[in-house]
């Protein structure tokens, strides 16, 4: 009986000790997966956050290099543009330039065939042409005895020398030049006007007219016309008008 109860007493203890030591087994074997997890959701947390900032660092560099790459482009839009327009305006001076130089080598090619018309050969006349008794008027003819065609456009140079030897200059009327080109035997006419004084008691006495032809400098003295009215007023309400042909 006594070894009995002792056989079976061991049997419990060792039933005890593999169960303690399974139990153990067990422990560790949780506490190493417990690890293992918590090493795996580090390691994934680091790589998450590693990844992250990896595409962090990407997505700098990429906004970087746009901004860089978007505003080079903008400059470089903008430096095209700007020689564009450069280019433009270049193009519009010489395009200004060419037609004023145009305009230049036409002048001076019709300065070139035609000439003014030189004093030495104009015959020049002045003859009274007042149209009424109060408005009065001086017909001024210039005829081209010259042997080529010339040019009298323009206002004459005017005084009118008085009894008192004095010179005075004539005004200007409100008139434009007209182109006036005289081929030989051609007469070109201009006028001076005023009015004129019916009381006998003029201010003024003329002898003589004085006349340099436009864009002339010699001056040829024409007599004052005898049936021509009295000036009213001064000299300086004579006006001359521009030349123009007789045609």
């Amino acid at each position: 009986m006594r070894s009995n109860t002792t056989i079976r007493g061991n049997r419990r203890r060792n039933l005890r000790f593999a169960a303690a030591a399974l139990t153990m087994a067990a422990g560790l074997s949780l506490t190493a997966c417990g690890n293992g997890d918590s090493g795996t959701d580090a390691s994934a947390k680091g790589s998450s956050a590693q990844g992250s900032s990896s595409s962090s660092a990407e997505g700098s560099a990429k906004t970087e290099g746009s901004s860089k790459t978007e505003g080079g482009s903008k400059a470089e839009g903008g430096s095209g543009s700007g020689g564009s327009t450069a280019g433009n305006d270049a193009k519009a001076g010489s395009g200004k330039d060419t037609t004023a130089e145009a305009a230049a080598n036409n002048a001076m090619q019709t300065s070139t065939k035609v000439t003014f018309c030189k004093t030495e050969d104009l015959a020049i006349d002045a003859v009274d042409a007042a149209p009424d008794e109060t408005s009065g008027r001086i017909n001024i003819t210039m005829i081209n005895r010259g042997s080529t065609t010339c040019s009298a456009t323009g206002f004459a140079g005017v005084d009118i020398k008085d009894a008192d030897h004095t010179s005075n200059p004539i005004e200007r009327g409100p008139a434009q030049p007209r182109v006036t080109t005289l081929k030989p035997g051609d007469a070109a006419v201009f006028n001076l006007a005023y009015t004129i004084d019916n009381s006998g008691n003029s201010l003024t006495s003329p002898t003589n007219i004085l006349v340099t032809p436009p864009n002339e400098t010699h001056t040829v003295t024409l007599d004052w016309p005898a049936a021509a009215g009295d000036i009213k007023g001064a000299y300086t309400d004579v006006q001359v008008y521009p030349t123009h042909t007789t045609k």
